[in-house]
């Protein structure tokens, strides 16, 4: 089974193409630029050094949320034309748990939590145990000190992991939950380990494909959580 997985959620943009677990490639670049220039030309050129036509790919996957709104946008339809020209099927797999699959191997939980702004962040909850990534709770968006108050009764130690992470990080060091002090059960991921990454999508896609939950390219659909900043605005000036 060979997929190609693309990412774009947040500031980070990545690529990678598998097969079944193997990992044989994947191009990532954490710099501000925009995703519509960067991710198809890394995908093209990912297939091109692997010797991999898309005619080739099984499936074509992608993190469909939370993230931003663009992001997930520029991302999905960069699968979706891909998947309808090659006449093959689409995987969408949740962002937060792509992100808990970068902590696979470690012990404890793992908090993925990726930045809302206006104080909130978009959170999932998730058991890392004997190599196995277990979701605890359903994504959500949330402010931090909520989150804070659900990390004490995880698993110890809890990773916080995404581009929340170190945001989250210092905001409860500063105004602790309830229970022992953060620093004794809370944890950083490595920052090689914190960004979204394709390559750990693909894992969670793999998990999704044999579950059955392909689908075709049409029927692919973003997962926000919450609406769109200017739909909120909106709603706030009609006072609802």
């Amino acid at each position: 089974m060979r997929y190609l997985v693309l990412e774009a959620s947040a500031a980070a943009a990545s690529c990678a193409l598998l097969e079944n677990q193997k990992v044989l490639g994947e191009f990532f670049v954490n710099i501000p630029q925009t995703h519509s220039q960067t991710l198809l030309p890394m995908a093209q050129g990912l297939l091109d050094t692997c010797g991999v036509p898309a005619g080739a790919v099984d499936f074509f996957a992608v993190t469909h949320g939370p993230g931003s709104f663009t992001g997930l946008r520029i991302a999905m339809a960069a699968v979706k034309g891909l998947a309808m020209a090659a006449e093959k099927p689409c995987v969408g797999v949740s962002t937060l748990e792509a992100l808990a699959r970068n902590l696979a191997g470690f012990a404890g939980s793992a908090a993925a939590v990726m930045d809302a702004r206006c104080g909130q962040v978009y959170a999932g909850l998730f058991s890392l145990e004997e190599g196995e990534v277990r979701r605890l709770a359903e994504d959500t968006a949330l402010s931090i000190l909520e989150l804070g108050k659900l990390l004490p009764g995880l698993k110890k130690p809890v990773f916080l992991v995404g581009d929340g992470a170190e945001l989250c990080y210092n905001k409860l060091l500063e105004e602790p939950p309830p229970g022992p002090p953060p620093e004794e059960w809370l944890r950083l991921a490595p920052p090689h380990l914190r960004y979204q990454r394709a390559a750990a999508a693909g894992a969670a896609a793999l998990a999704a494909w044999l579950r059955g939950e392909e689908m075709d390219a049409g029927a692919l659909e973003p997962v926000y959580l919450r609406l769109p900043q200017a739909e909120r605005e909106l709603l706030k000036r009609q006072g609802k």
